[in-house]
């Protein structure tokens, strides 16, 4: 496990140095934030939902935790581990002695975080002082909604792996990246809070993955998920992770299997 924490130290490092296009991002999602905001606040004010699940008070701080950690999203495949797929030096990954699905995963999990960390902090001062974000419910949730976000992280980077580990199959791995973003945008309630989508989509959303790494965080923030459900959202989390780890460990044990490099 030390090799995989140095790896993983070693990148969350390098791309902390990243501050001028974290800056720049940082303006593009206050930005946006705005706009969400407004265009909810336009639709509450027009329609006066009654019994709406969340108030306009909520769906602002829904929005602002969206705004701060939406890094996490798992966006496309590693373009490094594309490149090295493409060319062949793959095959330097695979004479280390290393676990290769252990390697990905730690650079996975970098890439999601230091970026994410970079960004979440400031946006977090600005939303909280001047935007209307909300402060979690209680000291308990601040403590749940970190672990909800760690499991987040790890459920993401399980996700990116497993994107990393298909291109093995693919020629470019283009066409899984042009399906990943929106499903995970959607269903993950960065467009609309999954509480606002109809009573008959929420079984199918409840069951996917993506609703763990926005949604259920952003709800035990609010409160919206009280401590008595705490247990089983969790448990979601831990589920997607192992299922979706074991699914990359077997597919990538698979694909080393057949994979052909410079006629080798």
């Amino acid at each position: 496990m030390r090799a995989y924490r140095a790896i993983f130290s070693a990148r969350f490092r390098m791309l902390l140095q990243y501050r001028a296009a974290a800056l720049a991002g940082l303006g593009t999602q206050v930005f946006w934030g705005w706009i969400r905001v407004m265009i909810f606040g336009a639709f509450y004010e027009a329609v006066r939902p009654g019994g709406a699940p969340l108030d306009m008070a909520q769906v602002v701080t829904y929005v602002w935790l969206g705004q701060a950690t939406f890094r996490l999203l798992p966006f496309r495949a590693d373009p490094e581990i594309a490149a090295t797929v493409r060319s062949g030096s793959v095959a330097y990954e695979l004479a280390r002695p290393l676990q290769l699905y252990s390697l990905w995963y730690a650079r996975a999990l970098a890439d999601m975080t230091a970026p994410t960390l970079l960004r979440a902090v400031p946006m977090f001062v600005l939303a909280l002082l001047f935007f209307g974000m909300g402060l979690p419910a209680s000291p308990a949730a601040t403590v749940a909604w970190a672990a909800a976000t760690a499991n987040a992280a790890l459920l993401s980077a399980a996700i990116v792996t497993l994107l990393s580990i298909s291109l093995l199959w693919t020629v470019s791995g283009e066409g899984v990246s042009q399906v990943l973003p929106p499903l995970a945008w959607v269903f993950s309630g960065m467009v609309l809070p999954l509480p606002l989508f109809p009573g008959w989509a929420q079984g199918a959303i409840g069951l996917l993955p993506f609703r763990d790494m926005m949604d259920v965080p952003f709800r035990i923030y609010m409160g919206d998920i009280g401590p008595t459900a705490w247990p089983a959202a969790f448990a979601h989390q831990v589920v997607w992770i192992v299922l979706l780890g074991g699914a990359g460990w077997l597919a990538l044990r698979r694909g080393v299997r057949r994979l052909v490099v410079q006629g080798g």
